[in-house]
């Protein structure tokens, strides 16, 4: 007796079956690591924000209290309770004058 046709299975079939789902699968990880990856440098940049807008407010600060600009940034961190996590950031400082706002730039390393 002859076999129907819904046996056999040529190579898009077996392709089909096979291939195809762990494909499928290993493009879903690919896009769950970038997504991850991404929400971490998101995350670094935001801190990095974060860190200089809280040196500026300190900045101003100690503008308005001490009527001059912090010579360093050591001088802010001192007095006006700003963390600076050196691990995670760069910091630079560059203060011009006692009457001048200071140059601050903060980068994630």
């Amino acid at each position: 007796m002859k076999r129907p046709d819904i046996f056999k299975k040529n190579a898009w079939d077996i392709l089909k079956g096979a291939v195809l789902p762990v494909l499928f699968t290993l493009a879903v990880v690919l896009m769950i690591v970038y997504a991850i990856n991404e929400t971490g440098e998101s995350s670094k940049q935001e801190g990095a924000r974060i860190l200089e807008d809280s040196i500026r407010r300190a900045v101003i600060t100690a503008y308005a209290l001490e009527g001059l600009y912090p010579s360093t940034i050591e001088h802010i961190e001192q007095n006006f309770g700003v963390f600076i996590d050196r691990e995670r950031f760069i910091v630079h400082y560059m203060a011009f004058g006692s009457n001048m706002m200071p140059d601050i730039v903060v980068i994630s390393r």
